[in-house]
């Protein structure tokens, strides 16, 4: 397919837009690699723009911002945001200003190798693709070698997309911050001035990312980790708290939600109950459960989740993708839960303990 280059540009002649939402990231120059990653990509100066979002940080990520402000004024434009909004408040607040005919996000820990975004637009725009992306690296500590490098898409996802390619999208979506976008599959067909992601949530991706992938058309995949994705503790990855658990069910009940009102639940419904039924159920449920991550009100809280999951998806057991993606041992394990809450929550500390003692002992 040949690319359309009379849409490669939006408003003021901008290819792309590259939005960044900050909160608290001095500590270690990690916003610092950040930054340098992202000035120093190799798009020609003028053809793109770098929003950089400070959700009301505490610390002088703020200053940083401005410092980069200063420096590269045609490039770099900072938003304060008067409150903390979270990841999903701050990407509106930039996209609310974003002019790019391409949508960006890279997450304010992470960085990107010099010619990431010009790579990325060039395999977009060579197949006429509306979305593109590619694999990325986990590492814990600054470097541009690649460390454990994960798939962020499957080659037999690339090109024009049918029913086949988006059940395997919407089951391996992979993360939406290692793609870029046209920017109707952020806005739809018709750009309101509402919020695109809910706010004040953790887990705000969850909610759009499904409808993003059926608004595309077609996908370019560049097998390739030009992406670095920072592990460390207080990433939101690792962080476990009520409020994280609370985030991940409400993200599920969001996606739910939009599949009803983008007419695609019924459409693509196996692939959709598991995918509830992974995130909402089955990963929330043995996050809480375990000893370390205990907090008061738990058995409360995981059978009110398991109830839940019951009234969205009955027959969820016999879902095709959860019989063969689900390990046999949580399968089990939810299956005494579906039958009693309190033998399975007697069960499973019994198990922790059980097996926290083996480990002690050596």
């Amino acid at each position: 397919m040949a690319a359309d280059n009379s849409a490669n540009t939006g408003a003021g002649g901008c290819r792309l837009s590259v939005i960044v939402p900050v909160y608290n990231m001095a500590a270690d120059d990690r916003l610092r690699h950040c930054m340098d990653s992202l000035t120093a990509q190799t798009l020609p100066p003028g053809t793109w723009e770098l929003i950089a979002v400070d959700d009301c940080s505490t610390d002088t990520s703020l200053q940083i911002l401005r410092s980069y402000e200063a420096q590269y004024p045609e490039l770099v434009r900072v938003i304060a945001s008067d409150r903390n909004r979270r990841q999903g408040g701050a990407k509106n607040l930039g996209l609310a200003q974003a002019r790019g005919a391409w949508i960006g996000f890279i997450d304010a820990d992470d960085w990107v190798t010099p010619d990431y975004y010009e790579r990325l637009l060039a395999a977009a725009e060579a197949m006429g693709a509306d979305m593109a992306g590619c694999d990325y690296s986990l590492v814990d500590h600054y470097t541009f070698e690649p460390g454990q490098v994960v798939p962020n898409g499957k080659p037999e996802q690339s090109g024009v997309l049918d029913d086949v390619k988006y059940r395997s999208l919407l089951l391996d979506s992979g993360s939406l911050v290692v793609k870029i976008y046209r920017r109707h599959i952020i806005y739809g067909t018709e750009e309101s001035s509402g919020n695109v992601f809910p706010e004040d949530i953790f887990y705000e991706d969850n909610a759009v990312c499904n409808t993003w992938m059926l608004r595309a058309t077609c996908y370019a995949y560049v097998p390739e980790p030009l992406y670095f994705y920072y592990q460390h503790e207080s990433s939101t990855v690792h962080a476990v708290s009520r409020r994280h658990l609370e985030d991940r069910v409400e993200s599920g009940r969001l996606m739910l939600s939009e599949a009803q009102r983008g007419g695609y639940l019924e459409r693509f419904r196996p692939e959709l109950e598991f995918i509830f039924t992974s995130l909402f159920y089955v990963n929330t449920l043995f996050t809480a459960m375990p000893w370390r991550n205990r907090f008061p009100g738990v058995f409360r809280f995981v059978g009110a989740l398991a109830r839940e999951q019951r009234e969205h998806f009955p027959a969820f057991a016999d879902n095709p993708y959860y019989q063969a993606r689900i390990h046999p041992e949580e399968r089990r394990l939810i299956a005494m839960q579906q039958r009693s809450n309190l033998l399975f929550y007697l069960y499973y500390r019994a198990l922790w303990c059980y097996r926290g003692l083996r480990r002690a002992c050596g």
